[in-house]
């Protein structure tokens, strides 16, 4: 029971990653708010973890919306008493271009989902945490945008994720010395509804990870449970891979 008793926000959470770590911090014993845009799917997560005997609220809502972060920790107060921690995981990698040919709208959403989602979300959490003594949030980056991890057609992406790792570290340094923890979660290709359905494509995503395989989205939740539980208690600012060796291969 990794997370008893504390309170975790995990926005993404209908599906993939998010989904995979709905289920297992509440049954690592925490207290989940479960944030997305769809509806349907965060209610039925909410049922299944219900029927665990876990205990889980949710909140359908845009993380591009500045209102949303604050709702969702005001959610977490109110139904639990506090907050602990934060997955803030949503994101989408967007219409894959060389920039020269990327209009500026795609530009546009993917930084807005990706990146000042992420300064939301940290400006809402933060302050709950103080409040309640620390805590530790983590970010969902990548290894694109991160040292040698240029892909082709990515450049709003890994412009994003970049942007969240100096996010992280800068947010790490400020809020050191009030036992809150900041860390950003570096995951290799994972087998998500983002990754598609074409056997070709994650048979080529797989052969670019010294493991050759994806990884399943409960293997990056587990990743994302050891950083928010007191195990990782000596740890903050440092991106941390869960990626199959990419960044070995990389580097």
């Amino acid at each position: 029971m990794e997370l008893k008793n504390k309170t975790v926000i995990i926005t993404g959470a209908s599906s993939g990653i998010g989904a995979a770590a709905a289920i297992l911090f509440a049954e690592e014993g925490a207290n989940v708010v479960l944030g997305a845009r769809r509806a349907g799917m965060l209610d039925q997560k909410v049922d299944e973890i219900r029927r665990a005997n876990g205990h889980a609220v949710c909140l359908a809502g845009d993380v591009c919306d500045p209102d949303y972060a604050e709702n969702l920790v005001s959610l977490a107060v109110e139904t639990f008493g506090g907050l602990d921690g934060a997955l803030n995981n949503a994101g989408l990698v967007g219409d894959m271009m060389p920039v020269p040919d990327m209009p500026q709208q795609i530009w546009d959403t993917v930084i807005a989902t990706n990146l000042t989602s992420a300064y939301l979300a940290a400006r809402a959490q933060i302050p709950a945490l103080q409040r309640h003594g620390g805590g530790s949030l983590v970010f969902t980056s990548s290894f694109v945008g991160f040292s040698n991890g240029g892909m082709p057609g990515m450049g709003a992406y890994a412009a994003a994720k970049a942007g969240i790792n100096g996010l992280v570290q800068s947010l790490a340094c400020d809020h050191a010395g009030e036992n809150i923890r900041v860390h950003a979660l570096m995951p290799g290709g994972t087998m998500t509804a983002m990754a598609g359905d074409d056997p070709e494509t994650h048979a080529f995503i797989a052969g670019l990870h010294p493991v050759k395989r994806m990884a399943d989205p409960r293997e990056i939740a587990q990743a994302a449970l050891f950083l928010l539980s007191d195990r990782s208690g000596f740890m903050t600012g440092s991106p941390v891979f869960a990626d199959g060796g990419m960044s070995v291969r990389l580097l």
